[in-house]
């Protein structure tokens, strides 16, 4: 087999230890030095500077929990870093050691065996850091909002029975009034804002409940971490809002995709950056993020067609947007869902709409273009001839036959645009006092198409 870097080294990292491995081919002879460092910064400045002393260039490691992120922030000034995917790496079985599993790693970059997985640049890193810490805060937000229906429900509150957020402007008012030791159903009722007055009867009762001293202390705990989660993300939001500046253009583009929200955007730049350049296409696009059928086949034949493992953060963001562009009738997303979700179920439908949406970034992210809505007709108009045949052969089944003829309402449009134009035409003459007389059969058409026009104009309200 060729070699293609004569001087490489392969890395076994750990918590506490990283053991080297330098592999140097000169013609037939083969030269390996190992040595173990700690994973503290002084001792992987040495491990720096003796990787260096050897002339090393080219460097690989397996991508361990958050192991790897010290030592790859450390070397990639000075190395081309490689990190692979431990899966792709598997040794022979029951002959794994730390030593045997560095050289196996540095051979395998010796040939060019290993393949590297998708690293963004350290901005995008640290904005994705950034983002994901956001998620994990809304996710505790969620999970905080929950304990507290579970509180007011073992106290036999039912305020979100009746009151669709329970945290909104009255909820809150309605909650700070228990927590300051008010329990009158009427007096908690008259705190209600907005269109929730309309309920105050209803709420009266389900603020009639036996709200005690240990509730309205947890209630307390609740809430106050409530408002450090809220201030926490509101701060966290201003740092990616200050870190994305300098990508404010691709955000609006990508935020013009039906169902994409800011925050969407934000957390799918933050994931896969903005340089499409590292994918060749929309497919190598998908199938790091996991969002495409994997590849299980044997004896020609197909035995699983499950997603493949990817990035989950940006699979969450996705099938959170896929939820929202499906919801837009008008969409192209929401006429892609409706035609697979007989056929494959709603889970699956969203997903192959969410990889829809991926490949939509991706060519927004690449060619530098805003979002263009197909609409929901698309498929009805891309095949018409195949839908005409098959809505006839239905209903000959059923024991009609069957005449095509145009709408008599696509003639009147025609008409009408052709008397706007005569109109436009002869309105400077009559502005000169001249008469102008049109043939009869032209008149009665104009008459027709001003009642179409009405016609249309009573459609559109």
């Amino acid at each position: 087999m060729e070699v293609v870097y004569s001087r490489c080294a392969g890395l076994d990292v750990h918590k506490k230890t990283v053991v080297a491995c330098v592999l140097i081919r000169e013609g037939a002879q083969v030269q390996k030095e190992i040595r173990t460092f700690s994973t503290m910064t002084s001792d992987l400045l040495v491990l720096h500077d003796w990787l260096l002393a050897h002339g090393v260039r080219e460097v690989a490691m397996e991508s361990t929990g958050i192991y790897w992120k010290p030592i790859f922030n450390l070397l990639e000034a000075s190395f081309r870093v490689l990190l692979v995917n431990a899966a792709h790496i598997k040794a022979v079985p029951g002959r794994k050691t730390d030593v045997k599993d560095c050289e196996w790693i540095a051979e395998l970059l010796s040939y060019g065996l290993l393949k590297a997985s998708f690293i963004p640049p350290k901005p995008i890193r640290e904005l994705r850091d950034l983002t994901r810490y956001r998620k994990s805060l809304i996710d505790e937000r969620v999970r905080e909002v929950n304990r507290l229906h579970k509180l007011l429900e073992s106290a036999n509150i039912k305020l979100s029975s009746v009151a669709t957020d329970v945290m909104g402007v009255s909820g809150r008012a309605m909650l700070e009034a228990l927590l300051s030791g008010s329990t009158d159903p009427e007096a908690l009722a008259s705190l209600a804002r907005g269109r929730l007055r309309e309920k105050l009867p209803e709420l009266r009762k389900v603020l009639e409940g036996r709200f005690g001293a240990h509730h309205r202390f947890m209630l307390e705990q609740i809430l106050s971490h409530l408002d450090f989660l809220e201030q926490s993300i509101e701060q966290v939001s201003r740092e990616v809002e200050s870190r994305l500046a300098p990508f404010s253009e691709d955000i609006q583009r990508v935020c013009t995709t039906t169902g994409v929200g800011q925050r969407a955007a934000e957390m799918i730049i933050a994931e896969i950056g903005v340089d499409m350049s590292r994918f060749p296409t929309h497919r190598h696009l998908a199938s790091w993020a996991g969002i495409c059928p994997s590849n299980n086949e044997s004896a020609g034949k197909h035995k699983s067609g499950k997603i493949r493992k990817g990035d989950r953060w940006l699979y969450r963001a996705l099938i959170e947007i896929a939820w929202a562009a499906v919801r837009s009738k008008k969409s192209y997303f929401y006429a892609q869902y409706h035609r697979l979700v007989r056929r494959l179920g709603k889970k699956k439908a969203i997903v192959a709409v969410a990889h829809s949406l991926l490949i939509v970034i991706y060519h927004i992210l690449k060619d530098k273009v805003p979002y263009y809505e197909l609409g929901a007709n698309y498929f009805d108009q891309l095949n018409l001839t195949y839908l005409k045949r098959h809505h006839i052969k239905r209903l000959e089944t059923l024991g009609y036959k069957v005449t095509l003829e145009p709408l008599e309402a696509a003639a009147w449009l025609k008409t009408y645009f052709l008397s706007y134009f005569l109109s436009k035409v002869t309105r400077p003459f009559r502005k000169m006092g001249h008469v102008t007389i049109l043939d009869g059969n032209l008149e009665r058409a104009i008459e027709k198409a001003k009642k179409v026009k009405d016609f249309l104009k009573v459609k559109a309200r």
